[in-house]
């Protein structure tokens, strides 16, 4: 998952030609059906009053937000805003305690479920603020989905690749922000399963120089070694049997690339011999950047870069299973589980709550609220027409990094992996917020 940004535009209304033009290609096709959504009937709350179109905000870190009318948006009138309800629904779990957003999400709860009364709601409770980057309009959006592996619960000659919790020698040290940019030694203290502090009193000292630190990490993740405090291992340390013993199996995949793209998802479902289904979801991560995989191959001349999709890869591993230590190794960043209770409901997302396919998607929360409404402009990896759709900012990802970028979640299983393998297209994005509550950048 790489950040990119396409195309600038100088105004607003170039870009909206641009996007209807495609949406003229776009084959309009009926949504699955929705159960109705349970109501409790109620007043109408009060909605606050929007700022008029026009309107313009920089809060910082290069983010640029102007203020449209929802019918500035592609598509706006055909989009499924029941769907899109239900999802932002989901969300208010957590979205409800926040200032701001206890209207919205009330009224969300006594809104009818049908199309009429969800568009309804989101005119008049939201604000449509059109994103920028840089002074650059057009992002990239990519998808994802919750992979489907197949394995076993317990160690067979088939499932052999194991599915790690967080180990028992993983700690994780808050970091403050004035220590981001030192390269100097700082003394660690343990406080807890898992945890440490740093302390001027620590017996453990770590050299912050050693670390992949970035302007945007929150904490070090190490061990403890001797009297040091170390980084963790990587990938490709781990897949050398570093952890043996060391760390709790949820289960054993049967493939170790259907593996590792679970951990580029972040979250799935192991199937078991039995039919047996064991969610997982992010635990924690060992703090290196994540690498792609398909630029090295590319770069290496295994294969063309147009062909290292999820799908491409895949197929080069099963022929040449002599390089997948290596390529796999090249991607330093590992990540943890935990097992989740077995239901229907989509994973859970960063905003912790679950997400439904194709009405939710991951950003980058230093630009864009989790949790709020965005609609995203793109072109659907499969037809190749328009893709237009107003989803919930209800996820992050280590890789989905600046203001107009979104990954787009798919679903889970085999088809919807397809889906999201290809996608890679410019995109435009627009974020809803509650009238009357403004855009914020969050260093």
């Amino acid at each position: 998952m790489n950040s990119a940004n396409i195309f600038r535009f100088a105004l607003m209304g170039l870009t909206a030609a641009i996007l209807a033009a495609c949406g003229t290609k776009r084959t309009p096709t009926p949504p699955p059906g929705q159960p109705p959504l349970p109501v409790t009937p109620g007043a109408p709350l009060p909605a606050g009053t929007p700022l008029p179109p026009g309107h313009t905000l920089s809060p910082g870190g290069g983010a640029g937000y102007k203020v449209v009318a929802h019918s500035a948006l592609p598509q706006w009138n055909e989009q499924n805003f029941a769907n899109s309800l239900r999802s932002f629904r989901l969300g208010c779990e957590k979205l409800q305690a926040r200032p701001g957003w206890q209207n919205v999400c009330a009224q969300a709860a006594q809104t009818p479920g049908s199309n009429a009364a969800a568009k309804a709601f989101f005119e008049q409770y939201f604000t449509p603020w059109q994103v920028s980057g840089d002074g650059k309009l057009g992002g990239t959006v990519t998808g994802y989905y919750e992979p489907v592996l197949h394995g076993d619960v317990k160690q067979t000659a088939q499932a052999r690749f194991p599915i790690y919790g967080i180990p028992n020698d993983f700690v994780s040290v808050e970091l403050p922000a004035n220590l981001r940019s030192s390269k100097g030694t700082v003394r660690i203290q343990p406080s807890g399963q898992n945890k440490g502090m740093i302390s001027a009193s620590g017996q453990y000292s770590a050299n912050l120089a050693q670390f992949p630190i970035s302007e945007r990490t929150r904490a070090l993740k190490g061990r403890f070694e001797g009297s040091r405090f170390v980084p963790y291992y990587t990938r490709s340390q781990i897949n050398g049997g570093a952890l043996n013993g060391k760390a709790p199996v949820l289960g054993y995949a049967d493939d170790p690339v259907e593996l590792f793209f679970l951990h580029i998802q972040g979250s799935g479902r192991l199937k078991t011999p039995s039919g047996q289904y064991v969610r997982l979801g992010f635990a924690d991560k060992n703090e290196y950047p994540y690498v792609s995989i398909g630029r090295y191959m590319a770069n290496k001349g295994y294969l063309p870069l147009a062909q290292t999709t999820m799908q491409g890869i895949k197929a080069y591993m099963q022929q040449n299973p002599q390089r997948l230590a290596e390529v796999l190794g090249q991607n330093p960043s590992y990540i943890f589980f935990r097992q989740l209770p077995g239901n229907d409901d989509g994973p859970i997302g960063a905003l912790g709550t679950p997400l439904m396919g194709e009405y939710a998607g991951a950003v980058d929360r230093h630009y864009i609220t989790l949790g709020a409404p965005i609609f995203v402009a793109t072109t659907h990896p499969i037809s190749n027409h328009a893709h237009n759709r107003l989803i919930m900012a209800q996820d992050t990802g280590s890789a989905i990094k600046g203001a107009v970028r979104v990954d787009y979640f798919w679903g889970y299983g085999d088809e919807a992996g397809n889906v999201a393998g290809k996608q890679k297209h410019t995109g435009y994005v627009w974020q809803l917020l509650p009238n009357g509550v403004l855009p914020e950048y969050r260093p």
